[in-house]
């Protein structure tokens, strides 16, 4: 018996919850074999839109926003 006959012989006793299990974790191994994918940046999500976002305008936007922020004693 082949090791695929076995698995599927042993996975038609179970139950079907305990299949959906089954189902989950071949699926899990699958997707753990696919190759890394490495995140992209946001400048690369955004390359294709045609904005410029300078240092300034992210300095700008950070006064803006935390301007009036009340500082602690720190």
């Amino acid at each position: 018996m082949s090791i695929e006959e076995a698995i599927i012989e042993n996975l038609r006793a179970l139950p079907l919850e305990k299949q959906q299990e089954v189902l989950d974790f071949v699926e899990f191994l699958k997707a753990k074999r696919l190759p890394k994918v490495a995140p992209r940046s946001i400048k690369g999500l955004c390359a294709d839109l045609s904005v410029h976002i300078t240092e300034e305008d992210i300095a700008k936007a950070r006064r803006e926003m935390w301007g009036n922020f009340p500082r602690g004693n720190v």
